[in-house]
């Protein structure tokens, strides 16, 4: 009747601890309604309370309800009491608070093993925390007795507990004491107001019949029956107050007003206590409800006041209620004033530390204690699953306490979930703890288990007809739990739900069945009046009120955490398969809460045709330009209904949004990780669902977060990666089919929500599995680019620069890709063509298109300074224009290679500038080793390329001889000077067999100038001389490599030629030493012929693999043709030199020393045996001769094998 007024609220943090030695108590006031207490006005001896004062009645803060007590207000049951104050405190529920209640209900269980009376109470678990609500039978009954509902309760009831049920009157004794009370708090708070009388509400009895039948409805949440008006205007009152909140959860087809409206009816679940109290009773926190008045006065600042009858004695049942108030409310002591028969006599003050140590009410706190904790130990060990409403019931007289599961007993009965009123109270409170732990996840992942057990019941208890939003917020927190974008770390939780847990229950770690004590077996027998069959439906028994007086007697187990097992996968793919679960349970909550007339809609005309390739590039291009539209970040509000009929704005669509988002997600997770797997096409698979749901989203969504189109470009990186990585991997592509036709049933029915309200075709063209490598990897470039644009739009540039960094990087590679592509094509062509001929337009267009997307690419990874990369496609640049380079080469009549041509000249050039403009772009070979040494290597060969051509195909036409010998030695030495020699490396020995190559090559062309030069002796010594430098060192580089002896016998053949040819005109003394020296050069020829026939014994023991050397740098094996062609240039030049050193030796006119005559010797018979040589020996035989002959002259001449050990 009083209701909440006006009143002065505040919240407090005010704490006390009272206590004595025994017992330890903290009270800490988290709320109060009620202004700052004043004194209490001291009555005059003889004052009449039966008399009325003038303020009787009159609305009083510093009374609240309490005053008002006369009229049965606060008698009436309040079911919900408990669940207003845990949603106004909704932080303490679940952890930190074991119990929450009325302050009159923990008195009432507290007195169990004093009182007879009977006890009635519902208890519900929310994690740690019990919820404790007055459940009053007689109430309940005149209820059902009225609407029909619990009726399968009541016969329960009246079966097995109390056969003969009759409601029992309140006595006209009652009724005069509340009265009295009422009175003498109002002259408290009145001083000596003068009484006036009052109308005829005085008489209790017919304020009782009055109430009667009001009493029991409101009280009580109304049925499922109210008008679709109703439901609409509550729906529009109650914003969403955040991400999680349950907000507004009535739909059309229901109405909880009544629950969460502040209107009449809905006082049941309000939090209508003057004060809320956290308090701590030993090791036990409670949240208590308490309408105590509270004044000021006497030596505290607080006490409080009681009216006591002088004629009857204080028992032991009030001491106890007054010494438990007084604890739960900070207050140090109590005022008493004495009547008798309503005259007031005398006031005495008490401190609350004294009352239990009253006469007559003598009782001992660590009794209370005690049974407190056995209490709360019983009913947390067997009040274990969440969203069951259990019933703790004493009967009036009776020993034994009982604990029934009206869950249980409900659906036994076969009724309705809705028959049992406290299921959506429940429900809703599970989902308020949940999504009030939801906003804290971040801080705290230890209770992602506890928040998954918590909306489990939630739903477990809910109609989806009747609480579609519930249910599709609870699926999408739960989707929400799990995290796709991170690694789990560790300690979260196991791979599975323990052994012996369940999902909806708590168990206690260290409790094993065989450890619980005797009085908590759920088939505890029961020794007095009740019949046996209710022993089989209750829970629990406790046989006696006595034992709850024994310390200990029930196991603490309340101290002990429960199991929230919260299944934590390694395995991301288990992980986005749970989140799409809850994805698809969700959207279907939503699907079916909108009225729709046909299932689903009929395609759109407007609708573009999925894309194909065939259909020629600018069909892809229009396909691409969709793509960029859907994508884009500005669109018209929404006005009408979406496609499957939701109104913009209402909970559906908002819900809709965040699980298409959500799905989206799971989907990429999965693409990604089926991408790190070489899963190509089952990546391509997931990325076309990601992006089916993005398009959903888009279609709405009027404004797209800088989020979604951040996410939204990562979808489309992605997909450019898997196109690509297709491309590449074109051998594999059945298998890649055969994956990306697969699809599960989840997935299906996603699609046919999705497809509810869009068509889901805007990235066709971006997912299709197609079969041409030229299209994925130009479907890739369009996906980056697209992701591109993107990042650079206005609503996105501030919020990604690393992901922007990341895409030109990938826009960057995937131009290189397709340049290096085109430029494959346009080589292929050069080798395919029959006869060289010109140019043709084909490859021209080639060179273009390739050359255009490598400069493409440079300027993207300039633009995120990456250098590597840069000069990585600066060199392939320059491969191009080699390519180039060989198509122009230039062919004569007879289809032979003509002269080096111009554009050769020009293209090799441009392919130089690219190769060092690469080295620039390196500046060090610390940068990046690798790639430095593979440029280097390349621009040695192009130079190395372009003066071997010159030289072999010399354009004598255009040149003069001397510039093209410049021009030669030029580039020569600018390759040599790329010949990375010191390196240790794959390719060092390639390095020295070109260094030796460019030494040799150098020495043949200074030979050749040195034989043509005439008239300038000066420019005859400097070739001479440059000439027998290279070909020292082209020797000495050949003999290192131990593996070219036909280079190697080449090069010394020729310097002896060019030894021979410096020998005209000399004098005989002169020829002599010349002769010497060329010796010398030829005996050098021994190393050369020892690895000829190294190789030729190889052959022999290894005929069937001729190419045993595959792995040498000449991987071809020994060239007889060219060993036989030496050896034919090697017989007669070595035939020679004996025989002019034989005439020479034999026509000196001075006297030939003993030395010069065993020399003449050997070379006469070194000459004999050479005459005598068969030409047509075997090879073998042949190199054995000329082996041992060179043995005999290094041992005679005393030289040495100088070319074995240079």
């Amino acid at each position: 009747l009083m209701g909440r007024m006006e009143m002065h609220k505040s919240k407090n943090k005010k704490s006390t601890c009272l206590g004595t030695n025994e017992i330890k108590s903290r009270a800490v006031v988290k709320y109060s309604a009620a202004p700052p207490p004043t004194t209490y006005a001291l009555l005059q001896e003889k004052t009449d309370l039966k008399l009325p004062p003038a303020n009787w009645l009159r609305e009083s803060p510093q009374l609240g309800p309490a005053g008002s007590t006369v009229l049965g207000s606060s008698s009436k049951s309040k079911p919900f009491s408990s669940f207003g104050m845990a949603y106004d405190f909704i932080d303490s529920i679940g952890d930190d608070v074991d119990v929450v209640s009325d302050s009159e209900n923990i008195k009432k269980l507290l007195k169990i093993p004093y009182s007879k009376s009977h006890v009635s109470m519902a208890v519900h678990r929310v994690g740690r925390t019990l919820l404790l609500d007055e459940l009053d039978i007689q109430e309940l009954f005149m209820r059902s007795s009225q609407t029909g509902d619990w009726t399968w309760l009541k016969e329960f009831y009246q079966r097995l507990i109390d056969q003969k049920w009759q409601r029992k009157k309140k006595s006209k004794e009652h009724w005069y004491q509340k009265a009295i009370l009422s009175k003498f708090l109002y002259y408290s708070i009145n001083g000596d107001g003068a009484a006036e009388p009052v109308p005829d509400s005085d008489n209790p009895e017919e304020r009782d019949d009055e109430c009667g039948a009001e009493e029991f409805g409101p009280s009580w949440p109304a049925t499922f029956t109210n008008t679709a008006s109703d439901s609409e205007e509550s729906a529009e009152s109650a914003p969403l107050d955040s991400k999680y909140a349950l907000g507004q959860v009535a739909s059309k087809e229901q109405n909880l007003a009544t629950l969460f409206n502040e209107g009449e009816n809905s006082q049941g679940l309000r939090n209508d206590f003057v004060r809320n109290i956290l308090w701590t009773f030993e090791d036990i926190h409670m949240l208590v409800g308490s309408n105590m008045p509270i004044f000021g006065g006497g030596r505290y600042p607080a006490v409080s006041l009681r009216l006591r009858d002088n004629n009857k004695p204080i028992n032991i049942l009030t001491g106890i209620d007054y010494w438990l108030d007084n604890l739960m409310c900070n207050v140090p002591e109590l005022v008493m004033c004495f009547h008798v028969n309503g005259i007031v006599q005398k006031y005495e003050m008490i401190k609350t530390e004294d009352i239990p140590d009253l006469e007559n009410s003598t009782f001992s706190t660590r009794v209370v204690k005690d049974i407190a904790q056995n209490i709360l130990s019983f009913l947390k060990s067997n009040c274990t699953k969440e969203g069951h409403t259990y019933w703790l019931f004493k009967a009036s007289g009776s020993d034994i306490v009982k604990l029934y599961d009206l869950t249980t007993l409900c659906e036994e009965a076969a009724e309705e979930k809705c028959q049992n009123p406290f299921t959506l109270p429940v429900a809703v409170l599970l989902y308020k703890v949940a999504s009030n732990m939801m906003l804290k996840k971040i801080q705290n992942r230890k209770h992602y288990g506890t928040i998954r057990t918590l909306l489990l019941n939630c739903v477990k208890l809910l109609d989806q007809d009747r609480h579609p939003q519930i249910i599709a917020s609870a699926h999408y927190m739960l989707a929400e739990l799990f995290q796709l974008d991170e690694p789990p770390e560790e300690g979260v939780g196991g791979d599975s739900l323990p052994a012996g847990g369940s999902e909806d229950s708590y168990s206690d770690d260290e409790e094993d069945p065989e450890d619980l004590p005797e009085d908590s077996d759920e088939n505890g027998c029961c020794g007095t009046t009740s019949d046996p069959q209710d022993d089989s439906k209750a829970v629990a028994i406790i046989k006696s009120v006595g034992e709850l007086s024994v310390p200990e007697k029930y196991k603490s187990t309340h101290q002990i955490r429960p199991i929230y097992a919260f299944p934590v996968s390694q395995d991301k793919e288990e992980r986005c398969r749970h989140v799409l679960s809850y994805v698809l349970k969700g959207l279907k909550a939503v699907d079916g809460s909108i009225k729709k007339e046909s299932d689903l809609p009929a395609a759109d005309p407007n609708t573009p045709i999925p894309l194909k390739y065939e259909d020629g590039s600018k069909d892809v291009e229009k396909g691409m330009a969709l793509l960029l539209d859907r994508a884009g970040p500005f669109q018209e509000d929404l006005k009408h209904p979406t496609r499957s009929g939701m109104i913009p704005g209402s909970w559906q669509h908002r819900m809709k949004q965040q699980l298409f988002f959500k799905a989206s997600k799971a989907y990429y997770v999965l693409s990604d990780a089926a991408t790190n797997l070489r899963k190509y096409g089952r990546a391509l698979r997931y990325i076309k669902l990601a992006l089916q749901c993005h398009d959903a989203y888009c279609s709405v969504s009027s404004v797209l977060h800088p989020r979604v189109l951040m996410f939204h470009s990562q979808c489309l990186s992605l997909c450019g990666d898997i196109q690509l990585m297709l491309a590449q991997n074109a051998s594999n592509r059945a298998a890649y089919l055969e994956e990306y036709s697969y699809q599960t049933k989840e997935d299906q029915e996603l699609l046919h929500s999705l497809h509810r309200e869009s068509s889901c075709q805007a990235f066709n063209m971006a997912t299709d599995l197609a079969t041409d490598p030229e299209y994925q990897l130009f479907v890739s470039s369009k996906c980056y680019e697209a992701a591109h644009e993107l990042l650079t739009s206005r609503a996105v540039k501030e919020h990604g620069p690393e992901q922007l960094a990341q895409v030109l990087k990938r826009l960057g590679n995937i131009r290189n890709e397709i340049g290096v592509f085109y430029m494959n094509q346009a080589a292929a062509m050069q080798t395919e063509k029959e006869v060289k001929k010109a140019v043709s337009v084909a490859e021209q267009e080639m060179w273009k298109k390739s050359f255009s997307c490598f400069e493409k690419g440079m300027k993207d990874f300039e633009a995120i300074k990456d250098s590597t990369n840069t000069s990585l496609l600066l060199c392939n640049t320059g491969r191009l224009m080699r390519i180039c380079a060989q198509a122009h080469c230039a062919v004569s009549d007879d289809q032979s290679r003509g002269e080096f041509s111009p554009e050769e000249a020009l293209y090799y050039n441009k392919a130089i500038d690219y190769y060092l403009r690469a080295m620039r772009s390196l500046a060090t070979r610390e940068n990046h080793p690798a790639v430095w040494d593979s440029v280097n290597w390349e621009l040695s060969t192009t130079y190395f390329t372009l003066a071997t051509l010159l030289q072999d195909y010399a354009p004598l036409s255009r040149k003069a001889q001397e510039q093209i010998e410049r021009e030669v030695t030029e580039a020569m030495l600018k390759s040599l000077k790329y010949c990375d020699l010191q390196t240790e490396s794959a390719r060092q020995p390639l390095y020295q067999y070109r260094a030796a190559t460019i030494h040799h090559r150098l020495a043949s062309m200074y030979h050749s100038c040195f034989r043509n030069q005439v008239g300038d002796e000066h420019l005859r010594k400097q070739h001479r001389s440059l000439a027998e430098l290279h070909y020292t060192k082209a020797a000495r580089l050949f003999v290192s490599l131990k593996d070219a002896p036909c280079e190697l016998l080449r090069t010394l053949l020729e310097r002896v030629a060019f030894v021979e040819f410096t020998m005209a005109g000399q004098c005989v003394g002169a020829k002599l030493k010349t002769l010497t020296g060329a010796l010398d050069i030829l005996m050098e020829t021994h190393h050369a012929f020892l690895l000829v026939r190294k190789e030729l014994l190889e052959e022999q023991t290894s005929p069937e693999t001729p190419d045993s050397g595959a792995d040498s740098p000449t991987s071809l094996g020994l060239n007889r043709k060219e060993v036989m062609q030496l050896i034919g240039v090697f017989e007669p030049s070595f035939s020679f030199l004996m025989l002019q050193l034989v005439k020479l030796m034999t026509g000196m006119k001075r006297k030939p020393s003993n030395k010069d005559e065993d020399l003449l010797k050997t070379y006469k018979n070194v000459y004999s045996k050479l005459l005598r040589a068969e030409k047509t020996a075997p090879l073998l035989s042949r190199v054995d001769l000329f082996l041992d002959l060179l043995q005999q002259l290094i041992q005679q001449t005393g030289s040495g094998d100088h070319g074995a050990s240079s």
